[in-house]
């Protein structure tokens, strides 16, 4: 139908029109739109006036509407209204309003309001908007633009090149949003309302500074033109508080008849689904949404607004509805959209429930009975048969897998939303503050737990239910009921594991649920330091995987780094952080939601956090995989949190920070050399004439330091990029050019490859080797060239890899099937969890002689625990001065002496352990592996009851211990009373225990007699 037609009947139609006056607040604005509508003659020119006058002054816009939108935007508005009112007179439909306006750099939707409404249009617009223009829908993966605390961090995605005022094109950024429900009708014959969505570009002004905060030098020009005085103040106020913190700035303020304004600031990209979620929210409170804003500022933060009333009808007071409402923002903030949303928006459950819901889903899946009583019986009855082993493994991770999928868990949450509601109840009564009504007690609400196994009929049902509740029985505190957070962290009691499955239960344990992630913290000893892991997954295959052997790879990195830092004060633990598929690369945004977290249940006084543990607790993090550039802010925002641990709360900082690299000193290959050297010494061979292969390449920190140590011939490196070979060794300069540079081995020289030598990228496909044999897949023959016969050499020193990367199933790929020997001499396993403690054992059979990991690559853990050292001791002054290097080419004269400090320490105890081990094996014959492991158990047990003894009371005993623990050159600037002043009294306590326990066992070993150790202490007193 053409929008001129006319007929008696449209005339009638639209008849009310005609008796509208005027609105008196825009009219210059409103004669430009019927100019423009004139002009294009699309609307019948008798109608023109009528219609504008309607859209102005009876259809109940804003009044920002009219402010903030040019004429030609109002009439292109007016004109598709319009025709959607002749098409339903035309068809004698219902009045059906879905129109959409599109262009580079603007978008208008417009549809039927239907406010609280389940299927609501609103809905897939809001979803569509939050995908397409606000780069935060589900999945999306914007990193933000900027960190606002004090480290820059990686740009948005494109959404949309932003031009500026004064030059071309600069940056891609977000989108505005702008939402008006109109509070008349589109025309007096129809009672629909209208809810407009106006999408636009904003234009900033040039070369803003990450930091600032000024909105005239950050904002939209248009907003900083159009925006009321009161909002432009408002926002400059939650301006200077968001940049200055990592989480949300939540506002509730009360405004004009009836209305709330709900406005929440953060830094763009640190959440998803936002937008729509809180309209979720709100709908659930029993209100809708007259107007709403998100803003964007060039500085990276969003600035959403929303004006709230209740919806006709509502239950409760509205004040107390707002109220509720703002308590859970922050909860819609870390978890925005899951899969159990839908229980929320059908009101089944509330914000928290559903929260609570899905952290005992995750919890529930990760901690399952998994057949450990039938895979142990199994297991004994088979032996150490490598294959029959192997297979029950598989079997058992089928089974588990099959079993107790997270869709299966799921289901069962699903469908008991009922006792999900009672075991929230149970969650809350303990937890919520000043409201608790009961005490933590692991055997609490017996009841709950009858009612569980008396109504729920499916056994898995019963164990999902039954998992929850022990989660809520062991847990010490949450951040859960903070009144702000960026995501949820529970510190448990972890006496609910299975001492079949974990036999050694840690110390304590937390666990972070966030919006990109889900991770666990498993610390062995009260003092214990150790890295965190970002674990990515290419597929959702991998994703499975990854999820299912979560808990898993934490405790056994952690239990690793417990046998690995027995000769120094800090036990082991460790942290991972599991990214969610849809979120990929957003890991450092999951990384400060991880230790934020981590810091809410650290620094819990009169945080509001019910504190069950009681005791304070500091936790020692450093870098793993993912994180390595991530420990600065760590640092500083552990200081602006107020921890007074800050400056020894991260290690692997940078030198400006006072920061020991590993990399940048190869303090972790110190470690791992000795043990290469000290057997090739014990065993008579020359170093330059044994051949190694390593995996992890001259990217990588340990692969280029043992590039560069090693006087070896190198027959391969396997690294991200690929597989490098030459039987003839790799050309040492060009390595070391690599390394210096810090290249991947896809960068290598290929004309100085010899006869026989090839690079596989793993990129390729169909590749021919020298020797004829086709490589169908490169990311194939990449991931398992260390099983393949061309990888064997005297050496073999795994630099990188992922964990059990050689284990029962393919162990036997290393050995000669012709001959039953093993390819290589001498294994030193400097990549954590390589080998598992099986393969090692079939290796040590057939003569090869293995380091394991937890021996060979303690320098790392050595520097890191000496970094923290200083930061303890040290006053804030003298670290600065000292300690942080402010010029890399000159750094200060004791940072300089205090590096070669941590050398030596370094390398005396790795050649201490190694001689250790090998005269054990000599006496013992017991494989090297298990020796580590006693010399580990020993120096642990020892340790303990070292530091409870009355041996801490002898205090010329202890003086001893002290000084010949610490560098000699920061005795020599804090003194020994200083020091012990300054630094914990049980971080001391460990540092004496773990100094007295180490020297006894490494020179006395594992077979000497207790009074040994009383023989140990008076010589020690007596030295000289």
């Amino acid at each position: 139908m053409a929008l001129n037609q006319s007929s008696d009947t449209i005339s009638k139609f639209f008849t009310s029109l005609d008796v509208v006056q005027p609105h008196g607040e825009f009219p210059d604005q409103m004669e430009q739109v019927k100019g423009i509508l004139h002009g294009e003659k699309l609307i019948e020119s008798s109608r023109v006036e009528a219609e504008v006058n309607w859209f102005f002054s009876r259809l109940g816009l804003d009044s920002d509407y009219f402010r903030t939108t040019p004429a030609p935007i109002v009439a292109k508005h007016i004109l598709s209204l319009y025709a959607a009112k002749m098409v339903s007179h035309a068809t004698g439909a219902r009045l059906q309003v879905k129109l959409n306006n599109k262009t580079e750099k603007s978008a208008l939707f417009v549809i039927a309001s239907n406010p609280g409404k389940k299927d609501s249009p609103a809905l897939e617009i809001e979803h569509l908007i939050e995908t397409s223009y606000l780069g935060e829908g589900y999945g999306h993966g914007m990193a933000p633009v900027t960190t606002g605390v004090s480290t820059p961090v990686p740009a948005t995605i494109p959404l949309t090149t932003v031009a500026t005022p004064t030059g071309p094109a600069k940056a891609e950024v977000p989108f505005r949003v702008s939402c008006y429900r109109t509070t008349g009708t589109v025309s007096a014959q129809s009672p629909t309302q209208l809810r407009l969505y106006s999408v636009t570009a904003p234009v900033f002004q040039p070369n803003a500074d990450p930091n600032e905060t000024d909105l005239t030098k950050i904002s939209d020009v248009h907003f900083i033109t159009n925006a009321s005085p009161a909002t432009v103040s408002l926002y400059q106020d939650v301006m200077k508080e968001v940049v200055s913190r990592l989480g949300p700035v939540i506002r509730v303020l009360p405004g004009k008849e009836d209305t709330y304004r709900l406005v929440v600031a953060y830094r763009h990209g640190t959440t998803h689904s936002f937008f729509s979620a809180i309209t979720d929210l709100y709908h659930f409170h029993q209100m809708h949404s007259t107007n709403k804003y998100v803003e964007q500022f060039s500085n990276g933060i969003t600035i959403f607004s929303v004006y709230l009333r209740s919806i006709e009808g509502a239950a409760g007071n509205f004040e107390q509805r707002v109220r509720n409402l703002a308590e859970h923002v922050s909860l819609v903030y870390v978890l925005p959209r899951t899969s159990l949303t839908p229980l929320f928006q059908a009101h089944t459950l509330s914000a928290q429930e559903v929260a609570f819901a899905y952290v005992g889903w995750k919890f529930a899946y990760t901690f399952l009975n998994r057949y450990s009583t039938e895979y142990a019986a199994l297991a004994s009855a088979l032996g150490d048969d490598p294959a029959k082993q192997a297979l029950l493994a598989q079997l058992k991770t089928r089974l588990v897998k099959d079993t107790f999928t997270e869709a299966r868990v799921l289901e069962t949450v699903k469908n008991n939303t009922d006792l999900i509601k009672e075991l929230y109840a149970d969650f809350a009564s303990i937890h919520i503050g000043e409201k608790a009504t009961q005490k933590f007690d692991k055997a609490h609400n017996a009841d709950l737990a009858t009612k569980i196994k008396r109504t729920v009929l499916n056994e898995l049902d019963c164990q999902v239910l039954t998992a929850i509740l022990n989660f809520n029985r062991h847990l010490l505190k949450t951040n859960f009921f903070k009144p702000t957070k960026t995501a949820l962290s529970f510190r448990l009691d972890p006496g609910f594991l299975s001492r079949s499955e974990y036999p050694n239960t840690p110390f304590g344990l937390f666990f972070i649920v966030g919006s990109e992630f889900r991770g666990f913290h498993i610390r062995f000893r009260d003092i214990a330091r150790g890295g965190i892991r970002v674990i990515r997954s290419p597929n959702l295959t991998a994703y499975d995987h990854n999820a299912a052997s979560l808990f898993d790879e934490n405790y056994n990195l952690a239990s690793t780094q417990q046998s690995k830092n027995k000769d120094i004060p800090e036990g082991g633990s460790k942290g991972t952080v599991l990214m969610s598929l849809e979120h990929q690369n957003k890991s450092e945004v999951a990384f400060r939601k991880y230790v934020d977290a981590l810091l809410d249940v650290l620094l819990t006084k009169n945080s509001g956090v019910v504190d069950y543990y009681g005791k304070d607790e500091i936790l020692f993090l450093g870098p793993d995989e993912g994180t390595a550039d991530y420990m600065n802010w760590a640092s500083q925002h552990a200081r602006d949190r107020g921890a007074h641990f800050w400056k020894a709360f991260t290690t692997g900082k940078s030198t400006s920070r006072g920061g020991i690299p590993h990399d940048l000193y190869g303090m972790t290959t110190r470690s791992i050399h000795q043990y290469v050297i000290g057997t090739l010494e014990k065993l008579g061979l020359d170093e330059a004439a044994c051949t190694k292969f390593q995996t992890g390449g001259p990217d990588g920190d340990l692969g280029s330091n043992e590039i560069k140590i090693s006087k070896d011939k190198t027959i391969g490196i396997v690294d991200g990029s690929g597989v490098l070979y030459d039987p003839s060794g790799l050309d040492k300069a060009e390595l070391m050019r690599l390394a210096e540079a810090r290249a991947m081995a896809r960068q290598f020289d290929a004309k100085k490859l010899g006869k026989g030598g090839f690079f596989v990228d793993i990129n390729n496909s169909d590749v021919t080797l020298p020797d004829g044999s086709k490589v169908d897949n490169g990311m194939v023959f990449r991931n398992n060239f260390h099983l393949h016969p061309l990888s064997a050499a005297d050496v073999f020193v795994p630099c990188g890899g992922r964990p059990e990367a050689v284990q029962l199933s393919n162990v036997d790929k290393l050995i000669n099937p012709k001959t039953g020997e093993a390819r290589y001499k001498v294994i030193v396993e400097g990549a954590n969890l390589f080998f598992t403690q099986k393969a090692r054992l079939i290796l040590e059979e057939k003569g090869v002689i293995i380091f394991k990991d937890s021996s060979a690559n303690k320098g790392g853990v050595t520097s890191s625990s000496l970094e923290v050292l200083a930061a303890l001791a040290m006053t804030d002054e003298e670290f600065k001065s000292r300690m942080q290097v402010t010029d890399p080419s000159s750094p200060p004269p004791f940072y300089q002496s205090y590096v070669k400090e941590v050398h030596r320490i370094i390398e005396e105890n790795a050649r201490a352990e190694f001689e250790c081990i090998w005269r054990e094996f000599e006496r013992t014959k017991t494989p090297r592996p298990i020796i580590s492991d006693l010399i580990s158990t020993k120096i642990n047990d020892l340790n303990d009851q070292i530091q409870n003894s009355p041996l801490w009371d002898n205090q010329s005993l202890r003086s001893r211990v002290l000084t010949a623990a610490c560098p000699r050159n920061l005795l020599e600037l804090v003194g020994l009373s200083a020091l012990q002043q300054r630094v914990p009294e049980p971080y001391v306590r460990a540092m004496f225990g773990a100094y007295l326990a180490s020297r006894f066992v490494y020179s006395a070993g594992l077979g000497s007699p207790e009074f040994a150790f009383f023989t140990f202490i008076n010589e020690f007193l007596s030295e000289k």
